[in-house]
């Protein structure tokens, strides 16, 4: 249990400074782009990032290729969650378009953080860090 604990809140450490380098980066190309293709650019920016601070940070786990093309996964749930969030947020309550991403981000913050840890862990729940190789099961077949 305490593990998985210092897993969320490391999740949690992970999740601010990727919502600060998004929210920095939408805010930045705010002005030159419509809001939510500003909205799109900068998330898919920051889940670059996002990918390579879970994996070493918050799961403790090497950064892959088959993680880094599975990551969008849990992301993509993120993405629509969200974007659903700031679309309604704005189109239907009036909400700034400059502020509309954090409510929508805090809603989506769960479910991504349990399809992530499946994805770069390859387990759903919490078991103690470990940095290294995963054991393999290897069977020998007599010819």
């Amino acid at each position: 249990m305490q593990a998985q604990l210092w897993q969320l809140v490391r999740f949690a450490l992970v999740g601010l400074v990727n919502t600060g380098t998004f929210y920095l980066l939408y805010r930045a190309l705010h002005p030159f782009l419509p809001y939510f293709a500003a909205f799109t650019a900068a998330f898919l920016l920051s889940m670059v990032g996002s990918f390579f601070l879970h994996t070493r940070f918050t799961y403790r786990t090497r950064p892959s290729w088959r993680k880094f093309l599975l990551f969008p996964l849990p992301n993509l749930v993120n993405y629509l969650v969200q974007s659903v969030g700031v679309l309604a947020l704005v189109q239907w309550f009036g909400l700034d378009s400059r502020i509309a991403p954090l409510p929508a981000a805090a809603v989506a913050i769960p479910v991504t953080f349990l399809l992530s840890r499946l994805v770069l862990t390859g387990r759903a729940s919490a078991e103690p860090d470990q940095l290294g190789p995963a054991a393999v099961r290897v069977e020998v077949v007599d010819q």
